[in-house]
């Protein structure tokens, strides 16, 4: 038997690092997904297949004991991160159906830019866990799908994840995520333009950088508190359907990341290129350092801005996506 499973990406509206440090977030699922085919092998041995999950796809063989050490096509640090967030899922899925020895055939597809703050690693994650564990015959309910892709990303992330990228994917729609305390939100279906640099970032290496600054300096530790408070007045906006006010506090968001140190000149040239496109507002999302920034916009003026840029690499209008993982 194949299984087959999809699960989205994200973008923040609010709250990105803050929200590790148990302050709120809301991430917003978008029609931009991972796509995971697993098939349960007779061995115990492993094979991924990644064709367009990088710029020259990569291929993955390994079995348990002496030979654990993969045959990797393209041994860059991104693939080995990949790498380590597969083989986790399917450690994951073991554990659900109680099969330690499983080994698996795995084919990922990826229409999310790898390491570009579109959350590529939670919608691998979270697709992969739900396709392994359905093929070897666990069919599991989308909040334990979260919390096992949850596991995966805090070992990956050496500790430092939060539950909002998975959770997201997981559920779909707009979330909120304080802490341990995850929900579905109502939300309309947000205008969102995605401008993308073209580059990755190591989120560890982000997340380690801002956790850093917040030790050293008091100053950073109130701006990570900042950030939560503007959370919890978008909240109040978006129950209000207020997109200008929406738009306000995305680009305060965007300042207060900018001197947590996590922006780059490509994302603040891409937030003011949309700005002047006409945006309501525009911000980073993800852990920052080079990839995506969100904006909104009900025209097209702002798409049409950053295809014009030099600093933009691709521009997409993003819906919001209202499901999360399913079975394709």
């Amino acid at each position: 038997m194949t299984t087959t499973t999809s699960a989205p990406g994200k973008v923040y509206l609010f709250g990105e690092h803050a929200v590790v440090y148990g302050e709120p977030a809301v991430p917003c699922a978008i029609e931009r997904r991972a796509r995971v085919t697993v098939t349960a092998r007779d061995d115990d041995r492993v094979r991924v297949s990644a064709d367009d999950l990088s710029l020259d796809g990569f291929t993955v063989e390994y079995g348990s004991g002496s030979d654990a050490q993969p045959d990797v096509d393209v041994p860059t640090p991104l693939i080995e991160a990949a790498m380590g967030y597969v083989e986790e899922a399917l450690g994951q899925a073991r554990d659900a159906a109680d099969r330690p020895e499983a080994g698996f055939d795995v084919e990922i597809e990826s229409e999310i830019p790898l390491g570009a703050g579109l959350g590529s690693s939670a919608a691998v994650v979270v697709a992969g866990i739900d396709a392994a564990t359905r093929e070897l015959g666990v069919d599991l309910a989308p909040e334990d799908v979260s919390e096992r892709a949850y596991r995966v990303e805090h070992e990956v992330q050496d500790g430092q994840a939060s539950r909002a990228d998975t959770f997201c994917s997981a559920m779909g729609g707009a979330v909120r995520v304080e802490g341990d305390d995850c929900r579905v939100i109502d939300a309309p279906d947000l205008p969102f333009v995605v401008g993308y640099d073209g580059a990755s970032h190591d989120t560890g290496e982000l997340v380690a950088g801002v956790r850093g600054l917040r030790d050293e300096y008091d100053f950073a530790a109130d701006t990570v508190e900042a950030v939560g408070d503007l959370v919890r007045e978008g909240e109040r906006a978006l129950a209000d359907d207020d997109l200008e006010t929406l738009g306000r506090l995305m680009d305060f968001n965007h300042g207060l990341l900018a001197a947590l140190g996590v922006s780059s000149r490509s994302l603040d040239d891409l937030v003011w290129t949309a700005r002047d496109g006409g945006a309501l507002g525009a911000k980073l999302t993800g852990a920052g350092g080079g990839g995506c920034i969100v904006a909104l916009d009900e025209g097209d003026g702002v798409e049409t801005a950053l295809s014009l840029s030099p600093a933009c690499e691709q521009s997409f209008r993003a819906a919001l996506a209202t499901e999360g993982v399913r079975v394709e």
